[in-house]
């Protein structure tokens, strides 16, 4: 049977609190500072799937990933639709897996749940660019680039950067195809000039 002052919100104020005190070490990137406040997070409120998904993104920071896959996988599993374990998710898929395709998956899944955070768009059009998908890289940065922007948040540079990076590929010509292209196979018929006059 829960506690009284769990019944009545006072373990998930007091989690809160250790949280958001953990937000700001985070930022400064003194990740062991980081981590105790999450953990003390987890333990007042196990089933606290946002405290869990953001001490994975701790591990991910720290390249430590089988620990971040436990966390974001453990978030999921309370909260199925838990954007930081998507984000995170995506994150070990780009970085560590060089799997772009399951990195849009999880990139996708978390800008459903928020569509306008600026860094899951960035990193989603990394992995559309890594793919080949120029235009959904490129449709993403742009989307990123303005949320960058109105934020005030100096990652736009990375994102002009990136902005810049796909422009050169839109400026390139189109490769053009041989006249005569040779035939798949050694022993297939190369197509000859006179051939279309049969």
């Amino acid at each position: 049977m829960p506690s009284f002052g769990q019944r009545f919100g006072v373990s998930r104020y007091e989690a809160d609190e250790a949280y958001q005190r953990a937000l700001e070490p985070l930022a400064r990137r003194d990740f062991d500072r980081a981590h105790d406040l999450l953990n003390e997070a987890v333990e007042m409120l196990p089933s606290g799937s946002e405290y869990i998904a953001a001490r994975g993104l701790v591990h991910v920071e720290e390249a430590e990933y089988p620990q971040a896959e436990a966390d974001f996988h453990e978030a999921l599993r309370l909260f199925p639709h838990e954007m930081l374990a998507h984000f995170g998710l995506g994150m070990i898929a780009f970085r560590r897996d060089k799997n772009y395709a399951g990195a849009v998956q999880h990139f996708l899944a978390a800008s459903y749940v928020q569509p306008d955070r600026a860094e899951t768009l960035f990193w989603l059009a990394l992995s559309y660019y890594y793919q080949g998908d120029l235009v959904n890289a490129a449709n993403c940065l742009a989307r990123a680039d303005t949320r960058f922007e109105q934020l005030h948040d100096k990652r736009r540079a990375e994102t002009q950067r990136w902005i810049k990076e796909l422009s050169k590929h839109a400026a390139r010509p189109a490769a053009k195809p041989a006249a005569n292209p040779l035939p798949a196979s050694p022993q297939a018929r190369l197509p000859l000039a006179s051939d279309d006059s049969d």
